[in-house]
Order: structure tokens, then C-alpha cells, then sequence
């Protein structure tokens, strides 16, 4: 059995139309095979057409269709567009109600939203802070705190080496940085008060001020401060990052905290080596000290580590750390905080990393005030 191959020819569609004086009559069917081939011919009418007035008849039409309305639409418009009136008339019912469905009613413009008043802005801020902001932030700080204690011997739910990959991140690459602004620290700090101590020959204090300055408050605030600034902000703009792109989703999708899988692991890595950085700062920042009290004070380096050893004791390293482990916490929850929350793309990651890094370093600041209170 062979099979011959056949030609269809396709059948023009059955539509035409009519211009007398100012009517011009649509018949048949205007669907869509007609606008495709119709709707070129009836533009070209409209522009050739030497009058401002023309209906369009529609009593001799027997369909019409969603196509058939938009070309109707489109036919208006553009005749608008050249000066020229059109008026569809003479559409029996059904066709009528054809129209209606398709052609859609002009929506009315909303109004015009009204300004908000500098207290109303200020009522809804303040209201969203405590009723939504603070709420989030403790619940945030539960969990965290939950997963972080749960998770110190290890946990299968992070990626084998992310600890030591987040302290290489957050500690190593953060020495250099941290050591030289201490070590700066250190000694603009003796070198704007070796000039008040040598008038009145106490020359040898400027040891007790270097060393317990810098371990009690400039050593860990200082490096908690850099640190916020450097790996706060990364930590937000990674969560950011991945709120953005949905990779959070993906990880409740394959039944993942993302807390538990993205946070804790950073969490540890800055409890674990702001600690290492706060004691490398304060020995930065004494270094710094040492060099204005010798060269500008002409107090030996013995002289200087004797008198360090008499003043330093160890209530002031212990304060120091235990600053530095309260900060670690401040950095990584607000930087998690601000990068769970963010909105509005690439722009929202942006704006929402600011805000994490000033929140950070105020709270920070008002940290260190509460344990200042608290230790002494």
C-alpha cells in the first residue's frame, strides 16, 4: 500500500468589507484569520480615508471573536491617534455582548495616596519595632543559641570543614588588619599622653595606662569593631545573597536549618578566634606603647615589661575575653538577623548590609558599656 501525499489548500476566510460615504461595513466573520489577513488593508483604508468622521457597521457580521475585538480597539486608537472620530454601531446582541466581554471597561485611575505625616511615619516605625523587630530578633537569638550549644561537638547538618574554612574567613584574614589599627591604637594613645605625664615626671604611668586600657576596653572593643565591620558585613550580604536567589527555600525544600546549616558554623568560628584576636590586639597595642615610652618617654623596654607586670593582672585578660566572646555573638546574630530579613533584590542586599554593620557596632558599644557596669 502507497501512500500519496496531499496538498490542503486552505480556504480564504470568509470576511469582507465595504466603505460608502462615512459607513463602513463589516461582514461574515472577523476572527482571527480575517485580522491576520484584513487588518493591514483596513489600516491602509484609514489612513487614505479623506474625511474626520467614520462608523463602522457591524449589522452584517455573523462572528466575532477576542481577535476580532482587539483589532476593532486597535482600529479606534489609531484612528484617534490621525484625527479621525470612529463609532462602532449596529452590532446585534450577541455580537454586542462579545465586545463587552473582551473589550474590557477603562479602569478608573486609584486615587491619589495620601501622604503620610512625619508621626504617622514615626508611629508605624516605632509600632513595627516592637511588635515585629524585637520579637524576630529574640526568636532569631533562641535559635541560634539552641543550634550553637547543641552543635559544639560537630554536626552532620554542616559541610565537613566549614568551621575551619569560617575561622580562616572571620580570624586569619582579619590579623593583619587587626594588628596594625592596635598597634596604631597603642600608640597614639601613649603619644597624646606621654606629654601630660612628663610635666608632672610620671613618666613610668604611661605603662599602667597603655596596658590596662588596652586590655580591659580598647583591645576587644577595637577588634570587635573591625570585625563588624569586615565580617559582619559578609556574613549579611551572604545570607542576603542567598535569601535573594531563594538558595534558603532550596534549603527548607531538602528539610535543612538554615540556620542550623549556615549560621552555626560562623557562630563558632568567631567565638572560637575573636578571643585569639583580642589577645593579639592588646599585645599589638602595648607594643605600640612601648615604642613612645622608649624613644620619647626614655623608659627602657625592662623598665616598661617590669611596670606591666606589677599592673596587669588577670581579672583584666579574663574581662577582655569575656568581652570579646559577648561581641562575637552581637556580630554574627545581627549580621544573620539583618540577612534573613532583607528585601528588594540586589539594592535591598546592599541597604540591609549597612544597616547590619551600624546596628552592630552600636550594639557592640552599648555591650561594652553594660559589662564596664557590670566588672567594675
Amino acid at each position: 500500500m502507497r501512500f500519496r501525499s496531499r496538498k490542503f489548500k486552505t480556504t480564504p476566510p470568509a470576511f469582507s468589507y465595504d466603505l460608502r460615504g462615512e459607513i463602513l461595513y463589516l461582514k461574515q466573520q472577523f476572527t482571527l484569520p480575517a485580522v491576520e489577513r484584513f487588518l493591514p488593508q483596513l489600516l491602509r483604508l484609514l489612513e487614505r480615508y479623506p474625511r474626520s468622521h467614520l462608523k463602522i457597521d457591524l449589522g452584517q457580521l455573523e462572528q466575532l471573536d477576542s481577535a476580532g475585538v482587539t483589532a476593532l480597539r486597535y482600529l479606534e486608537r489609531h484612528a484617534a491617534q490621525k484625527g479621525l472620530a470612529v463609532e462602532l454601531g449596529g452590532a446585534p446582541a450577541q455580537l454586542q455582548a462579545t465586545i463587552e466581554t473582551f473589550s474590557g471597561g477603562d479602569a478608573p485611575e486609584p486615587p491619589a495616596p495620601k501622604a503620610e505625616g512625619f508621626w504617622e511615619r514615626m508611629g508605624g516605625k516605632i509600632y513595627y519595632f516592637l511588635f515585629t523587630g524585637i520579637p524576630e530578633f529574640f526568636y532569631l537569638v533562641a535559635d541560634i543559641t539552641y543550634w550553637g550549644v547543641r552543635d559544639i561537638s560537630g554536626s552532620r547538618a554542616h559541610r565537613k570543614g566549614e568551621f575551619v574554612n569560617q575561622a580562616v574567613l572571620i580570624g586569619v584574614n582579619a590579623l593583619p588588619i587587626v594588628a596594625l589599627i592596635a598597634f596604631m591604637i597603642g600608640l597614639v594613645l601613649a603619644l597624646q599622653s606621654a606629654q601630660q605625664l612628663r610635666q608632672f615626671g610620671a613618666n613610668i604611668f604611661i605603662t599602667d595606662l597603655v596596658v590596662i586600657a588596652m586590655t580591659r576596653e580598647m583591645g576587644p572593643l577595637l577588634t570587635a569593631i573591625m570585625i563588624a565591620g569586615r565580617s559582619g558585613s559578609a556574613i549579611t550580604s551572604e545570607i542576603a545573597t542567598m535569601v535573594v536567589t531563594e538558595e534558603i527555600d532550596a534549603l527548607k525544600t531538602m528539610a535543612l536549618n538554615p540556620v542550623r546549616y549556615v549560621v552555626i558554623p560562623k557562630l563558632h568560628a568567631s567565638v572560637f578566634t575573636l578571643p585569639l584576636l583580642t589577645i593579639i590586639a592588646d599585645l599589638c597595642g602595648i607594643f605600640g606603647g612601648l615604642v613612645i615610652a622608649h624613644f620619647y618617654l626614655d623608659l627602657s623596654p625592662t623598665i616598661f615589661y617590669n611596670r606591666m607586670v606589677e599592673v596587669l593582672y588577670f581579672q583584666d585578660i579574663v574581662t577582655g575575653i569575656v568581652k570579646s566572646l559577648v561581641f562575637s555573638g552581637i556580630i554574627v546574630i545581627t549580621g544573620s538577623f539583618f540577612g534573613f530579613r532583607v528585601r528588594g533584590g540586589a539594592e535591598g542586599v546592599g541597604r540591609y548590609t549597612t544597616r547590619a554593620v551600624v546596628s552592630a557596632i552600636f550594639l557592640v558599644i552599648l555591650a561594652d558599656s553594660v559589662l564596664g557596669l557590670i566588672f567594675y
